[in-house]
């Protein structure tokens, strides 16, 4: 081989192509007329028995709203994610818009969780509650917030939890002098 070549798994291309479109309630053949082609063509695909263009390839992503290099990606672990606190980054958000966020695992776009670590700072700013389609699970891991939700106000203190819908208007505020972290466990609604 030569240097700087690299060989693409076709069964793995495959799986996540499968993986992309089942998780958004795509069938094969609704995907295949999206995409211009034969339902045949994306079934060989997503069972790795043929080769596709990199435009075939880019169609597909395009349509499932995933970038191509997801597709492409080498040697990625899906069985495990190791986080160490150390080399965890990604911080989303700011004391401006409220909250403090640190993802916790770098999980597959498709993956039905997303556990994050959310900082409520005492100086929080006053904001307006909000809605999203997931499910979600706290712990208060230290302080005590107040949960405002859908219009009633619940005092959360370490060690405590909640389980609710976010599809009705919630909020965490500070609660005291003190700062807060909540493990926070957003859960992608059933099919």
């Amino acid at each position: 081989m030569k240097k700087g070549m690299f060989v693409i798994d076709l069964s793995q291309i495959g799986k996540r192509i499968r993986k992309a479109r089942l998780s958004q309630g795509f069938t094969q053949q609704e995907l295949a007329d999206r995409c211009g082609f034969t339902k045949s063509l994306l079934s060989k695909i997503e069972n790795g028995q043929t080769a596709s263009a990199v435009a075939t390839l880019s169609k597909i992503a395009d349509h499932l709203k995933t970038p191509l290099a997801w597709f492409l990606e080498e040697d990625r672990d899906e069985y495990l994610v190791l986080s160490p606190h150390r080399q965890r980054t990604s911080k989303l958000g700011s004391k401006e818009m409220g909250y403090l966020y640190e993802t916790l695992a770098n999980r597959s776009r498709f993956s039905k969780i997303e556990p994050v670590l959310v900082t409520v700072p005492v100086d929080m700013p006053a904001t307006e509650p909000f809605t999203h389609p997931e499910e979600e699970f706290i712990y208060i891991v230290s302080g005590t917030i107040i949960l405002f939700y859908d219009g009633e106000k619940h005092v959360l203190e370490e060690g405590d939890t909640a389980y609710f819908s976010g599809s009705k208007p919630h909020i965490f505020l500070p609660y005291g002098n003190e700062e807060a972290k909540v493990l926070s466990v957003f859960i992608q609604p059933s099919t």
